[in-house]
């Protein structure tokens, strides 16, 4: 086989036109525009927003690095296929970060909120679901960056704290916080933060967090907003003596292995699990020395009485879905790998990054999948489809087109997709340059 060159326009990323269109539907653009803080005054200067929607592409594309994402401009179409002017290089995205500060973070937090404005109202309202999480830097220079705990021990991180909707599963808002912060610190803050953002349509009935933000400021502070909350407990002393009470204390449920106690303890419901390990050898919770065959999972809950314990614990259980999508951030959506000179750099970046996160679950709603996917299998879904990108004959010059190289069953179940979409490639720089829709 020999090999050769070519000065067609091919790239490996053509899917990314169903990218760029639903973003020019939802208007990424302009929230863009109305957020940055980037006014650039040399008129060979990049548009500020060609350089984030690069960012974003680049990170659709699987790139997790600044570096990564300027390997792009080696492609020479995605950029056209994403509508701007080029994909930025490293040097570019790095003095792009590094002008953000803290009040660019706080508009670029802002495109949580317009991700989230399409959301229908639900009767029942919303789960709101709390955690946090580290985001390991070995080099640790960066500003930031403190030793703290992580999963590997004490390690240079930063320690970020996220909020997230449990029946959609996007994320609500984001805060980065330095590798030795506490879990709690600052969550009522945070906690009210988010609320003031959401959406009016997006109204929150429940909120979960584990162990970490089960403090008497924390439940203050959701007793004063009149929110149902469920917490988990840690097992410290008063929660261990009700671990050791003997079976007579303990009521059986219709779970075979689980045993609970529904107490009041400081005026708060109390809900303590018993499982045994024998029955349910996957159960969670933690176990105690002196009582050896169990594991004990203790709940703090304003849920009214008219709740069994075991639903309680139910309901929590649906919070585990939020470390599936903090792994998702951090192994697909580059939040591992972000990490600027700059504290605010970075947290500009993971915020663009989350934003890309929120604009795949609302494409894969736009598109009627039944399934949520990961960015993974979209990515294998769309993006390798290799087409040669082409313009229109006269008298639709302004047209660009992707003809894609694949075979006709890949066709079947690929035209669907780009005619839902009506997936056209936008004209660079301006949206209001673009043509009208049409079919492709």
């Amino acid at each position: 086989m020999r090999m050769g060159f070519t000065d067609q326009r091919l790239t490996a990323h053509g899917g990314l036109a169903v990218w760029t269109r639903f973003i020019t539907e939802r208007g990424l653009r302009q929230q863009l525009r109305a957020v940055l803080p980037h006014t650039p005054t040399s008129p060979n200067a990049y548009d500020p927003c060609d350089t984030a929607l690069g960012f974003i592409g680049g990170i659709l594309c699987g790139a997790d690095k600044l570096a990564r994402v300027a390997h792009l401009a080696h492609d020479p179409a995605v950029a056209e296929v994403l509508g701007i002017e080029a994909i930025p290089s490293q040097s570019t995205l790095s003095r792009f970060f590094a002008q953000c500060d803290r009040s660019a973070g706080e508009a670029l937090s802002g495109l949580h909120r317009w991700a989230l404005e399409e959301l229908p109202s639900r009767r029942e309202g919303y789960t709101l679901d709390l955690d946090s999480f580290s985001l390991l830097h070995e080099d640790g220079h960066q500003e930031g960056v403190r030793v703290g705990y992580t999963r590997k021990g004490l390690k240079p991180c930063h320690r970020p704290i996220v909020a997230a909707l449990a029946e959609v599963p996007q994320v609500a808002h984001f805060w980065l916080r330095p590798g030795n912060t506490a879990c709690v610190s600052g969550a009522a803050t945070f906690l009210g933060d988010t609320l003031n953002r959401l959406p009016p349509t997006v109204r929150v009935t429940l909120v979960r967090a584990d162990s970490g933000f089960c403090t008497h400021g924390m439940i203050a502070e959701l007793e004063a907003r009149g929110l149902q909350y469920i917490l988990t407990a840690a097992l410290r002393a008063p929660v261990r003596t009700l671990c050791r009470h003997d079976d007579a204390a303990w009521t059986p449920t219709a779970v075979p292995g689980i045993e609970v106690q529904d107490v009041t303890h400081d005026g708060v419901r109390l809900v303590v699990l018993r499982q045994r390990i024998v029955e349910r050898p996957h159960a969670g919770g933690k176990q105690l020395l002196e009582v050896p065959g169990y594991k004990f999972q203790a709940l703090r809950t304003n849920l009214p009485p008219g709740i069994s314990a075991l639903d309680v614990w139910r309901r929590y259980n649906g919070r585990a879905d939020i470390e599936n999508r903090i792994k998702e951030l951090g192994s697909q959506f580059g939040l591992k790998g972000l990490c600027c000179r700059s504290f605010w750099a970075t947290e500009a970046a993971c915020h663009l990054a989350i934003c890309a996160y929120n604009l795949c679950v609302g494409l894969q709603r736009r598109l009627g999948q039944p399934q949520r996917a990961e960015l993974t299998t979209l990515r294998w879904h769309h993006a390798p489809t290799p087409p040669l990108v082409a313009r229109s004959p006269p008298p639709i010059e302004c047209r660009r087109r992707l003809r894609c190289s694949c075979r006709p069953l890949r066709q079947s179940w690929s035209s669907p997709t780009y005619l839902a979409l009506n997936c056209m490639i936008p004209a660079q720089g301006r949206a209001e340059d673009q043509c009208p829709p049409r079919s492709c």
